[in-house]
């Protein structure tokens, strides 16, 4: 279990450093940013969260993006709450915003349920994995 810096209706966000509104979706959220920090080793440094991409010439919101070396995109995560079930349309919303970022992987959760997938930029389409790979695995520290 993580430890969270909470007070009435907030929660304290490491990455964005300041107290944001708490709901079901940034709940999700907090738990992949201590996820991928203190299982995955993921820098903190090298998070961005709710960054904007432009998809089809229209600015979308990213979740969480994780970059990796010379500023590339290496992961895209997208959050649900845990009351939303992860469907094709969650698939999809993850496929097209990664189509833009050109990330090496990507990762669809609503808290109870995840999914990693790795990017084939070659054939256009996405591989489904066990787990996420660790950062220093992927590109080493």
């Amino acid at each position: 279990m993580y430890e969270f810096r909470l007070r009435p209706g907030e929660i304290f966000d490491p990455v964005r450093k300041k107290f944001v509104a708490l709901n079901p979706e940034e709940w999700v959220r907090q738990h992949v940013i201590r996820f991928l920090h203190e299982e995955r080793s993921y820098p903190l440094s090298l998070m961005q969260v709710e960054g904007q991409l432009e998809v089809n010439k229209l600015k979308k919101r990213v979740d969480i993006l994780v970059y990796g070396k010379h500023s590339r995109p290496l992961l895209i995560v997208e959050c649900k709450a845990s009351s939303v079930k992860i469907s094709q349309n969650t698939f999809d919303q993850a496929a097209r915003y990664n189509l833009s970022a050109g990330a090496d992987y990507f990762f669809i959760t609503n808290g109870l349920t995840h999914f990693f997938c790795r990017s084939d930029k070659d054939s256009s389409s996405y591989h489904f994995l066990k787990d996420l790979p660790p950062y220093g695995t992927v590109f080493p520290i």
